[in-house]
């Protein structure tokens, strides 16, 4: 039985149902208590058959910088982060009611058919839909798991060498201008750069317009910036087969998932040849390729793994021969030196909240500053894995009296708070320490949204002209309070974990 489908098999009113869903709108991993669902849906409701231009005033648009939220997540408890963005409500479903269109579905899913024209190089990143319980996100893992990683395994039969590579910064150094490109390709394109009506100038347009006419770089956060990417790489692709076929290299394979390439040959030169020619293509769309990324390596079979699930497999079952908690997170915390932010790191944390369920009280109180202490350094060094960490924190506190209880949640909260850009982080935080202290200040304005404050604004609504969009945009509140208010003090593994089947 199958078990997902690629979005681009969806005619177009089912591809514009599934743009409009929530995890698609957003695939940032927020808490429960934040749902799009009914904005999204009134608002596509409202404006359907209405273009964005009878219902707001553009050029006013085009003068704000705050039309989407950014938020920022900080990736290595330093200076290194990456901002996330929840584009306007009214600006996705425009675009989305856009895109999915009859025609322009149509049209987009021919081009499609011409960059995969090569079976000789793969893209395994479009978006998919489940088609059991699980989510759409979880279903994306697995395929990348399944035909990237045991893929990858079976092509050591075929190949000598594989080489690794990636886009530097990809998101955000995208050139929009390119994704008319894609659609038309370059020349057409450039032919009719004033053409109001050519969809590739519409979509380029629409991003512009919501960030402060900005032409390089796309918002990361949502489904749909993920399939707009898959159309620039795609083109990429094309031209790539292209180069390939004019240099007479016939011999490789290449699985491409969004911006990481797996490059695999029988000649180390035809690899280099091709890491030539891919680098030189990507300059006009403004993207790069990683250079302290890109490898080779003869051993394609442990190429193939990554690293982190490798080391993780090769020590001595840490999890059933752990006998004592706090040897236990200590193991995983001495992987998460070696492979910070890592999936088996996020995999291995799972397991260890897993097992706090089949622990006694007694034990779980016997460590819980020292394991309280050694979680939170994970977490500020680990951003990703902030959700899991802020819950297994969460267990370990509630065994504790109420003022050792406060005195250590405030000690939690004011070392992950120092890390810049860490907005992220406070979400999970608050959602963590929701019952501990309520007096205690949160900057991100997700958490001023939650903690009551009315005059807090997520979008700049200015530049909107119809007077019923704004209604709804005021009286439906993506934040619910109910859900919020009813959570417990421990955070389930349901509020975070995607492979978990819903209502299980």
């Amino acid at each position: 039985m199958k078990n997902r489908t690629s979005l681009l098999r969806l005619q177009s009113k089912s591809a514009k149902a599934f743009f409009l869903k929530q995890e698609s709108y957003c695939s940032i991993d927020l808490p429960s208590y934040f749902s799009f669902k009914d904005l999204l849906e009134k608002l596509s409701a409202e404006i359907e058959n209405k273009s964005l231009t009878s219902i707001a005033n553009t050029k006013r648009m085009k003068e704000l910088d705050d039309i989407n939220y950014t938020l920022y997540t900080n990736k290595d408890g330093k200076l290194s982060w990456r901002p996330l963005q929840i584009i306007h409500p009214l600006v996705y479903v425009s675009l989305v009611h856009k895109i999915t269109e009859q025609k322009n579905w149509k049209k987009i899913k021919n081009r499609f058919k011409d960059f995969q024209k090569n079976p000789k190089i793969r893209c395994l990143s479009i978006p998919v839909k489940s088609l059991n319980k699980q989510s759409n996100k979880a279903q994306q893992i697995l395929q990348w798991w399944e035909e990237v990683e045991q893929e990858s395994i079976t092509l050591s039969l075929e190949y000598n060498f594989v080489f690794d590579t990636d886009i530097a910064d990809c998101y955000g150094s995208i050139y929009t201008h390119s994704i008319a490109w894609a659609l038309e390709t370059k020349d057409i394109a450039k032919q009719h750069i004033n053409d109001k009506n050519l969809l590739g100038n519409i979509i380029d347009k629409s991003i512009q317009s919501a960030q402060y006419q900005q032409t390089n770089g796309i918002p990361q956060g949502s489904i749909l910036m993920d399939f707009i990417a898959e159309m620039v790489l795609g083109y990429v692709d094309e031209l790539l087969t292209q180069k390939l076929e004019e240099n007479s290299i016939e011999n490789y394979q290449i699985l491409r998932y969004r911006d990481d390439y797996r490059i695999f040959v029988n000649n180390i030169n035809d690899g280099e040849i091709i890491l030539k020619l891919l680098s030189e293509i990507l300059v006009p769309f403004g993207l790069k390729l990683n250079s302290s990324k890109t490898k080779s390596n003869s051993d394609v079979i442990t190429a193939s793994i990554k690293k982190d699930k490798l080391a993780w497999l090769q020590l001595p079952d840490p999890e059933s021969n752990t006998s004592n908690l706090q040897k236990y997170i200590l193991v995983i915390r001495h992987h998460s030196l070696n492979y910070p932010n890592s999936g088996s790191l996020i995999a291995a944390l799972s397991n260890f909240q897993k097992r706090l369920k089949l622990e006694s009280k007694k034990n779980i109180k016997q460590y819980s500053n020292q394991i309280i202490s050694i979680v939170t350094d994970i977490a500020y060094h680990n951003p990703k894995c902030i959700s899991i960490c802020c819950a297994i924190i969460s267990q370990f506190l509630l065994e504790l009296n109420r003022n050792v209880y406060n005195e250590l949640a405030t000690k939690v909260y004011n070392k992950l708070k120092t890390a810049p850009n860490s907005g992220f982080a406070q979400i999970w935080l608050q959602r963590m320490l929701k019952n501990a202290i309520p007096t205690i200040n949160f900057s991100e304005r997700l958490c001023l949204l939650v903690a009551g404050d009315n005059q807090i604004k997520i979008w700049n609504h200015s530049w909107i002209d119809s007077t019923k969009i704004k209604e709804i945009l005021k009286n439906n509140s993506f934040f619910n309070n109910n859900i919020f208010d009813n959570l417990d003090e421990i955070i389930n593994s349901d509020e975070f974990d995607i492979f978990i089947y819903p209502n299980s």
